[in-house]
C-alpha cells in the first residue's frame, strides 16, 4: 500500500522539519517536493550538543494493521539514515526508529520490517516502551544523526506499507 508517492504531485502535503535548533543546536534542513520526488536536505552540525536534522510526514489516516514492514525507495549520498514512526500525535511520545545506510548516488529499495523499530525519546532508547504497533502509526519521517558533520542529501521516490506475501 503506498503511502506517499513523491513522484506524482498528489499525497505529499504537510511534512514539517524538526531539527537540533529546538534544543540550541545549529543544523539546518529543508524538505522539498519536486516533479521527479521528494529531497530531504541540509548540513549537519555538531556545535552546542546538535547533531540531528529530521523531517515528519502529516498525520497518517490510513490503519497498517496488516502489514509488517515499510519499504521506501531512496537515493542518498553514502551516508546512515533512519526512518522513523510515531505512534502519537503529542510532542512528547516515542519514536521508533530503522537504520539504513545508502549507496551514493544510487535507487535502493529498502524494506524495513516492523519488528527491527527500536523505541527512543529525545535520542534515548525506551527500555520499556512496547514494540511498534502497525494499528498506531500515526506519522512517518527521516532522521539523520549520524555524528559526521557536512552536508546531506537524501531523494524520497514512495514510502509503502507491505506485508510479507508481498505488497
Amino acid at each position: 500500500m503506498i503511502l506517499f508517492d513523491f513522484t506524482t504531485s498528489t499525497n505529499s502535503p504537510g511534512w514539517q522539519v524538526v531539527n537540533d535548533d529546538v534544543m540550541g543546536g545549529v543544523s539546518t534542513s529543508r524538505f522539498e517536493v519536486l516533479p521527479h520526488g521528494a529531497v530531504f536536505s541540509g548540513v549537519l552540525s555538531l556545535e552546542n550538543n546538535g547533531g540531528f536534522a529530521s523531517v515528519r510526514s502529516s498525520p497518517i489516516r490510513q490503519s497498517l494493521s496488516g502489514f509488517d514492514a515499510f519499504v521506501i525507495r531512496v537515493r542518498g549520498d553514502g551516508r546512515r539514515y533512519k526512518f522513523t514512526v510515531r505512534t502519537g500525535t503529542g510532542f512528547d511520545t516515542p519514536l521508533y526508529q530503522c537504520d539504513f545506510t545508502t549507496k551514493r548516488g544510487e535507487w535502493e529499495e529498502h524494506r524495513l520490517p516492523f519488528k527491527d523499530f527500536i523505541p527512543t525519546f529525545r535520542g534515548r532508547v525506551l527500555t520499556d516502551a512496547p514494540p511498534l504497533n502497525p494499528a498506531k502509526v500515526a506519522s512517518v519521517g527521516f532522521l539523520i544523526s549520524d555524528k559526521q558533520e557536512g552536508p546531506f542529501q537524501l531523494e524520497v521516490a514512495w514510502i509503502k506499507a507491505s506485508a510479507s506475501a508481498g505488497e
